[in-house]
């Protein structure tokens, strides 16, 4: 299932639907301003939090931590952690990052993230495909969760935190 995203989701304070290949509204991605540090939520199309993605503070390394709502014991607020994502240090890639589950499962993210040209995959499987090819919207890409039983609020915030995080590291040179 391919979903539609456009580069806007990534500014804090803007709020953007994010539609599925038959343009229907699947996940709203609202940004929090005000924050000390930055903080998305990935909602579903009832309002419902699904995922929060916060901006690791005071960490050795720029990570960002997933953190999924739910019935299961949580933290204060009812979050618990899900998943913790940081570039991996010692690759050949430039853009390669490890998401790092809660159950310590590891994914890899890499290829040519500022151009929206990269995959996520799991022990070499790929789970999602993430590129702008198959749009001409200025901005624009396409998360393509490959595995029907891949969980695809997840595969859209790896996608959503590494392009922050790789744009972030552009920025700060």
């Amino acid at each position: 299932m391919k979903y539609l995203v456009r580069d806007k989701v990534l500014a804090i304070g803007d709020d953007y639907w994010i539609e599925d290949e038959e343009g229907r509204h699947a996940f709203l991605v609202d940004g929090k301003a005000l924050r000390v540090r930055d903080t998305l939520e990935l909602k579903d199309p009832d309002g419902r939090i699904l995922i929060t993605l916060r901006e690791k503070m005071l960490s050795f390394r720029d990570a960002m931590t997933l953190e999924r709502w739910g019935p299961l014991p949580a933290v204060a607020g009812g979050e618990r952690r899900l998943a913790v994502i940081r570039r991996k240090r010692l690759s050949l890639l430039r853009n390669h990052y490890r998401v790092t589950l809660a159950d310590g499962t590891e994914l890899d993210v890499s290829g040519r993230i500022l151009d929206r040209e990269f995959k996520v995959e799991y022990e070499g499987e790929l789970l999602a495909l993430i590129s702008r090819r198959w749009y001409r919207i200025r901005d624009t890409y396409a998360v393509d969760v490959i595995r029907e039983d891949a969980d695809a609020a997840l595969q859209i915030a790896v996608a959503v935190c590494v392009i922050r995080m790789a744009e972030k590291e552009r920025e700060d040179g």
